[in-house]
């Protein structure tokens, strides 16, 4: 990737910043695979994703489910049915249209990613409390455009149409 002239006369090397995201998402993969050990047992990852996806958007039709999670609506089927037997996920009737099934989080489930998204957050802190407080606002300000350019909502944030999917009064997702 070759270097560029940025608006602002400085030279804009995308390698070194590509290099720098990699080696941070190492770091974030790192810290999300500790955040799982104590539900591994229970979870995969893919499994946690799924939870996660649940979590945000509510209640799913598997079609849907599987295309946010980009695999196969059998993969998202066999997925899904081992939460079930785990008691971290259920199906029910759409109330919108009974020929349609929504797929749920239980309260174990949301208790799970509740779980989990703690202690990841505890672990993040402890290291962005090793930055000063200079580093931490530009932190902040360039993973903010980071997140915008990539299409990826802000954390923690009520997002009415996530990704794009329109939440209909019964909670189902279509396009």
């Amino acid at each position: 990737m070759p270097e560029r002239d940025a608006p602002d006369g400085t030279v804009d090397d995308v390698e070194a910043v590509t290099r720098a995201v990699l080696t941070a998402s190492r770091l974030l993969v790192a810290v999300s695979a500790q955040s799982l050990a104590a539900v591994e047992e229970r979870v995969t990852l893919p499994q946690f994703r799924m939870l996660m996806v649940l979590s945000t958007r509510g209640a799913t039709k598997l079609v849907a489910l599987a295309e946010l999670l980009h695999v196969a609506p059998s993969t998202a089927m066999r997925m899904v049915d081992r939460l079930i037997a785990a008691g971290l996920a259920d199906r029910r009737t759409n109330p919108a249209n009974r020929r349609e099934t929504l797929l749920g989080l239980t309260d174990e489930g949301r208790r799970t990613v509740e779980d989990v998204t703690a202690r990841r957050r505890t672990d993040l802190a402890a290291i962005v409390e090793r930055l000063a407080p200079p580093q931490r606002a530009s932190l902040v300000s360039a993973l903010t455009a980071f997140n915008e350019a990539g299409g990826e909502p802000p954390a923690g944030e009520p997002e009415p149409y996530p990704l794009g999917w329109a939440v209909d009064d019964a909670g189902a997702h279509g396009r």
